[in-house]
């Protein structure tokens, strides 16, 4: 792997970090949100989701074969070109917090399943666990930016020997 493609490895990781923090950031300021303009069969109202990113490796762009020689080349440790978002999820892992608050005008108007009348479903943010992933998110972009510099330093280092 070159200078270019730890910098660019680098990049794709702090672009990622930061799609998680704006998705974090979207979640705390939604964490009140009861109506979202989407509604059940029933009519009754959709609460926001908490969303999350799904990220993979990029793929690489060179042919198969030029990947496997270098792979397999002494001291080689592989070719990685970074990370990409595959999707943004909302998260069905946690369910709606319910709230019987019958004035309000989001409160069920007909009985669902897990949804008694009266009762408001409330979105699936945790503020605890929105605060827990905005500390790995700007933990992980740290990360990368340190390993940005030490790319950076490395090449101005190169550059001085050559000077001779």
């Amino acid at each position: 792997m070159g200078l270019f493609g730890a910098i660019e490895i680098s990049a794709s990781g702090l672009t990622a970090q930061r799609l998680r923090m704006d998705l974090t950031a979207n979640n705390i300021a939604n964490i009140n949100t009861t109506r979202t303009g989407e509604l059940t069969p029933a009519g009754n109202q959709i609460p926001y989701s908490r969303q999350m990113a799904v990220f993979v490796p990029r793929p690489p762009e060179t042919p198969f074969a030029k990947v496997l020689g270098e792979t397999m080349s002494v001291g080689s440790v592989g070719n990685g070109t970074g990370v990409q978002v595959a999707r943004i999820l909302n998260d069905e892992t946690e369910p709606f917090r319910l709230e019987y608050n019958p004035d309000s005008p989001d409160a069920a108007k007909v009985v669902e399943e897990g949804l008694p009348i009266g009762y408001v479903r409330q979105p699936n943010v945790n503020i605890v666990t929105e605060m827990v992933d905005m500390m790995t998110a700007s933990r992980a972009y740290e990360a990368n930016v340190t390993a940005l510099n030490v790319s950076k330093s490395m090449a101005a280092k190169a550059l001085e020997i050559g000077k001779g």
